[in-house]
Order: C-alpha cells, then structure tokens, then sequence
C-alpha cells in the first residue's frame, strides 16, 4: 500500500499487461471477448512422446554427422526445463553387439532424461484429479441495472482435494448459473454446487453430490512452497484442444504479486511454463507430484515469453483453512495503513529514529481501520508481531531473500491480533490490533450481488464500482473515466462501513427532466441540503420527504431541481415507458 499508481495520458501502445487466464470461451458470439495470450504453448503429453527406432538411429548417426550449425526445430530443453539455443552435443558413439548370425548391429547409446520428462512422469497418477471446468455465466448490466447481460459460457480448469471438495479459480465462476465438472478420460459431466469464492485470492471451491463423480479418484495432495529453480507442471484443459495438456517449467521468482482479478497484492510464484486461457484453476506440481500452486494468470508483453503466474500454497491453505475455520471464506485481513519508505537518512533523524532502528512511516490510516484510534499518522513501524520491518518495508523471507512486510498481514486470518511496535514521538510504543479486511470507497468487487439502483423522474442513482466503471467505459477505465471519479478511487478512503459514492449514472429522457439530459456519472453529494450518505439512504429521504421541491447538489457546483409531486407522478409513466418493473433495486426495500 506504499506505493502510488501513477495516471497519465492513456499510452497507444501498453508495454505489459498482466492478466488473469480469462477461461476458454465455449460459445463461439463470445470468443472475442477474451483476450487470450499470444505465446505459444510448450505442450507436451506423455502419450505423445516418440522415440526413434535403433535403425533410424544408427542410420542417422553414421549418415548425418552432428551439424555445425543449429537445425530446425524447437531448441533443445536443458535439465531445469528452459529452452536452450546452444550447439547440439557431439553424439557417443553406438555400441557394437554382435547379432546370432554374425552380423553387427549398431545400437544407440542411453539418451540422459530431462529433468522435466521425470517432473512430468512422476505427476502422472496425479493428473486423473484434474477436471476440466464448465461454467454458464450471467453478469449483471451495470449500465443498466435492472437488467442482466446475455449469459455466455466457458470452461476451465480445477483438481480434487480432499473432503470431497475441488479447488479452481474463482474468475473461472464468477457471476455462476450453472458450473458442471468432467473427469479425466469421462464423458460425463456432473452438477457441482459452490462452495465459497474467494475473490481477493482467486480461487473457488465446489463440490458434487453425486458419489460417482468422486469414485476411483485420489486428491491431489498438496507441497511447501518451492525454492526458485525448482521444477513445476502445470496440467489442465488449456485452448488449442479438448483433452488434457502438461506444460513445464522452473520457478522464476517469488514475491508479493498483484492479482488481477481480486485487486490485491499476495504472495505469488513466477514461472517460465507457458499458461494459456483454459489453464485457469490448473494444478502446478513439483518433481513429487504434489500441488505446489494455482494457475491462474499471465504476464502480457512484447519482450517478454512464458511468464505466467501460480497461487502458491500459503495462499490456498489460508484460503481453505478460513472457510473451515469459518463455514464460509471471509477474506484476507490488512493493516489499514498507507506508509512511507524511510530510506533517506535526513528523514530518519526528523522522525526521532536511532541508527540502529529501521522502519516505514505511516502516511495515513484507513478511518474504518480497528486501529484508527490506536495509530497515528507519522508513527514509525518498527516490527509486525516480534519481526523487525526494514527501511524499505521488506522483511526476511527465507535464506537470502526479502519480501514485503504485508506478507506477515496476509498470513493472519480476518479477526486475528498482532502486535505492532510503533516509534512515536522518539517513544517505542506496542499495541495489539485486531485485523480486519478492507473497506474500500469503490468497491473492486460486487461479491456477485446485483447492482443497486434508484429511479426519481428519470434520474438513475447509482453506486460507484469498479465493474461499473469497467462497463461504463471498458477495460482502459483508469484513463478514461472522469478524473474526479479516478481520484477517488485511487486516493478516497470510507468514512464508515456503510459509505458509498452515488453518481446520476443517466437521465431516462422524459418531460420533466428538460434540460438535464446531459449528466452522465456526476457524483450526488446532497438532497436538500442533506449529506448524501449511501443509496438507500437517498431513496429514503427522497420517498418521505414533504417539501415542496427535490434538490439534488451534485459535482462541480451543478444543482438539479425538481417538482416534488410531479416528479413522483412521472416517475410511473418512465419506468412503464421503458419496462422497467421497480424504480429501485430489491436491497432497498428491506
């Protein structure tokens, strides 16, 4: 949380982008709607592989010595799974056995086994837990949001576990209406109910009544986390075809990593192995044949090859270990706190800080935060439960590497306390604070509830999402949409649990409303003078309110007014002339 996106002018041409593996579309109206990764897969199947006969060999090797040159083909894969461009090694030489007759056969001598081929034979008993995921999905219209989208579907990948559960990725069900799962080798496809979506994490877990679904399958059991440079297997159901797929690669690197689809910053395996749309949900298996991640996105980018990105098991455990703890997936807590690094040493000395005491600085604290009242702006944290922070806000991971300190945040678990040592005033002082998860001004996520809506003489109130946003101006929101609106979602923080930010999203065109047809996403800041606090709060005061006229005190100085009586009146002829069967939405009627 320490650091600041930057906005711009939206550039032509994006250099990177990361992106979760938006799941193989099965409806063909709707393939164009992911956008899907263009490196190509390193696919391999161990009933694909071929070996050369004794003769074929033989007679390449005495017909065709070992070019200087690099041949065609796919390059040479060395021990640890990467492709290799370098020189063929020179052939040893064929051993000579006589055959009955006499005759001399020239026979080739063992060829060494990659370590990938070993990686991929030992998953082998492991890859008939990997299922391959069906999904129809029917997204809510945000811009319209009486009404829902055409439902579309797609497939995916996910892996049996124990307790007769499976693990996918939870952009794999969103906005579910149906999810069904096929076996390895079946033709049946059988109704899987969900269990719980994690959405900050990405990942989902279902299940399936019937018991013939779970016959003759073992669960996939689960590793440590890996070292860099060991060895992985992602398996699933990517595109290019209907069975199933293996691809391998190393860990490339292991830090805190932004999750696409959950908005938030965990801790993430880089690999080399190429994951492509469909893999999303896929097990990732070390050289034990044990889960060792989650595939579940890519890195897009013109100099860049076969980075895609895993959920390391920390991450799923605390995902499957919070809905056991809890019935139900309650998310990842934060600390609440925007911080500062405190590298520079003009600054340490200003805040009161010792040589030998590092720590970041606290910019501001989330009001909704259970530690507003503890912590102050300023205070120095010098350790999160008994582990010193460094200047730059990393803390020791394992032998020779460092990673963020919102690690040790996201280890703990919605409820949970930790001590945290602050320097205030040249003063150590110590508090325990209970975590919480984040409330956010505009929410990343709607939890797959439907939009809230509110009608009055053709207006639409709304609340501000990111889903909205995306649907009003697209996937390049964060350049497009109106500064005031961008702001707000990058720096804006909750007063309270309850707050939204409501927006007159468009006005429904209707005598009564002459003249105000133009305002599109203005921000709603007051009815009659009246701080405006949430949606159902407006719709409150707009239904019980007795003066004569509507005031509505909008952005940029911009007023609306209204007629009370003949606002409420045109109200019924609007929502009839455009079919709308409520001028609100269900959650504010209760």
């Amino acid at each position: 949380m320490g650091e600041t996106r930057k906005r711009g002018r939206k550039p032509k041409a994006p250099a990177s982008t990361t992106e979760t593996m938006d799941f193989q579309y099965t409806s063909a109206s709707n393939a164009t709607q992911t956008d899907y990764v263009a490196a190509q897969n390193d696919v391999f199947s161990a009933a694909n592989d071929s070996v050369p006969t004794a003769a074929a060999a033989a007679k390449n090797d005495a017909n065709n010595p070992a070019p200087a040159r690099r041949g065609r083909g796919r390059p040479r894969k060395s021990e640890v799974g990467h492709m290799e461009d370098t020189e063929p090694h020179a052939a040893a030489s064929p051993e000579r056995r006589p055959y009955q007759n006499g005759a001399v056969v020239l026979e080739p001598p063992p060829q060494p086994v990659a370590k990938w081929e070993s990686v991929a034979a030992r998953v082998m008993p492991a890859m008939d837990a990997v299922v391959k995921v069906f999904c129809v999905h029917t997204e809510p219209n945000y811009s319209l949001p009486w009404q829902r989208k055409r439902q579309y579907s797609s497939s995916s990948s996910g892996f049996i576990i124990g307790g007769k559960r499976v693990l996918t990725n939870a952009h794999s069900v969103e906005h579910y209406t149906q999810v069904k799962l096929k076996k390895r080798g079946s033709d049946t496809k059988y109704l899987a109910t969900v269990l719980a979506i994690g959405t900050e994490c990405d990942i989902a877990m279902l299940t399936v009544s019937d018991d013939e679904f779970w016959e003759g399958v073992s669960p996939v059991e689960f590793g440590d986390l890996p070292a860099l440079q060991d060895a992985v297997t992602v398996v699933g159901y990517p595109i290019g075809g209907d069975t199933i797929s293996v691809t391998s690669g190393v860990v490339s690197r292991i830090e805190i990593l932004s999750y696409v689809h959950g908005s938030t910053e965990l801790l993430g395996l880089q690999i080399d192995a190429a994951i492509n749309s469909g893999n999303s949900g896929g097990p990732a298996f070390n050289d034990k044949g044990n889960c060792v991640g989650i595939a579940f996105q890519s890195l897009k980018h013109e100099d860049a090859e076969n980075i895609g990105y895993v959920i390391p098991t920390p991450v799923i455990m605390h995902f499957i270990q919070d809905y056991e703890k809890n019935g139900a997936y309650t998310g990842f807590p934060i600390l609440g706190v925007e911080w500062q690094k405190m590298e520079n040493p003009d600054l340490r000395l200003a805040m009161g800080m010792k040589s030998d005491q590092k720590g970041v600085r606290i910019r501001r604290i989330e009001p909704t935060a259970p530690e507003s009242h503890l912590l102050k702006p300023s205070d120095v944290i010098l350790s999160f439960d008994g582990v010193k922070v460094a200047n730059d806000g990393t803390v020791p991971f394992r032998h020779g590497e460092r990673i963020g300190f919102s690690y040790l945040v996201s280890q703990k678990y919605t409820g949970d306390t930790a001590l945290v040592k602050v320097l205030r005033d040249s003063k150590i002082l110590e508090f325990d604070i209970k975590l919480a998860t984040h409330k956010r001004l505009i929410p990343a996520h709607t939890s797959g509830t439907p939009p809230s809506y509110f009608i009055i003489a053709g207006f639409v109130f709304t609340a501000v999402t990111v889903p909205y946003l995306r649907s009003e101006y697209g996937k390049d929101y964060e350049f497009d949409a109106p500064v005031k609106l961008l702001d707000k979602h990058l720096h804006a923080m909750a007063e309270s649990t309850d707050e939204q930010l409501l927006v007159i999203s468009q006005v429904l065109v209707a005598d009564i409303n002459i003249g105000y047809e133009d305002i599109v996403n203005t921000q709603v800041l007051a009815f009659n003078g009246k701080p405006v606090k949430n949606l159902k709060s407006l719709a409150n005061m707009v239904d019980n309110c007795n003066d004569e006229y509507l005031r509505f005190d909008l952005e940029y100085q911009q007023i609306v007014v209204l007629h009370a009586k003949a606002a409420k009146a045109a109200t019924l002829d609007i929502l009839t002339t455009h079919r709308i069967s409520s001028a609100m939405s269900g959650d504010l009627k209760t």
